[in-house]
């Protein structure tokens, strides 16, 4: 991923953080009325508001230091989403067995994290690109494996690597529990500050895009 700093936007903030996931389709109305849906783009694309999620002083000089250190929008980074941040239900605590994420063949060494939204032909699997390593669990075939021992984290490329003894063999299911964070960069090179009273600070706005590889 181009120009991406290995670092977390201020956590305090992008829990009172808005936004969501964004699809884009084209929909086009016949000449007999009705429409022709088309997906333009194969992933959704998050974007977020963090400036509502600046409370105090100490969070605009946080986010004023942060912005400044990743040149505005020049770097990517990495953000916490706190509608959706694990391979589980928001309440859950990530298990080895949250998301399947692929068979052994016997050679196959590199398994990448995804999250499937939905059940059986209707299903999206997005891709997780940025879960926080230690987090990840892993099983093979319903026995949970060791991390370090067994498998590592490649953590620019959101993989489970698995050491040459550990291959997963012909057959056996893959899964993983984890927590993520999204690659994401401001949205704008601005930021407009202000200290209403003692102790408060206010950024309006403060616009943010998950970055796709």
């Amino acid at each position: 991923m181009e120009s991406f700093h290995d670092v977390l936007f201020p956590l305090g903030v992008s829990f009172g953080a808005t936004g969501g996931p964004e699809r884009r389709n084209e929909i086009v109305q016949l000449t007999s009325g009705r429409e022709k849906r088309n997906a333009r783009t194969a992933l959704s694309r998050r974007h977020y508001d963090a400036g509502t999620g600046v409370r105090s002083v100490d969070n605009l000089y946080a986010v004023i230091a942060f912005f400044e250190a990743r040149r505005g929008s020049l770097h990517a980074f990495r953000f916490r989403d706190p509608f959706d941040m694990k391979s589980c239900a928001p309440r859950n605590i990530p298990s080895p067995f949250d998301q399947t994420i692929g068979t052994g063949d016997g050679s196959t060494d590199r398994f990448a994290l995804v999250k499937t939204y939905g059940e059986g032909a209707d299903a999206y699997q997005r891709p997780i690109p940025k879960p926080v390593g230690e987090s990840v669990l892993v099983a093979v075939d319903g026995t949970v494996r060791q991390i370090t021992a067994d498998y590592s984290i490649a953590s620019e490329t959101g993989e489970v690597v698995f050491e040459p003894h550990a291959v997963p063999q012909a057959g056996e299911t893959v899964q993983a529990g984890f927590v993520f964070d999204v690659p994401a960069r401001f949205d704008t090179d601005r930021l407009v500050a202000s200290v209403t009273a003692f102790e408060a600070g206010q950024i309006p706005s403060i616009p943010l895009v998950e970055v796709l590889r």
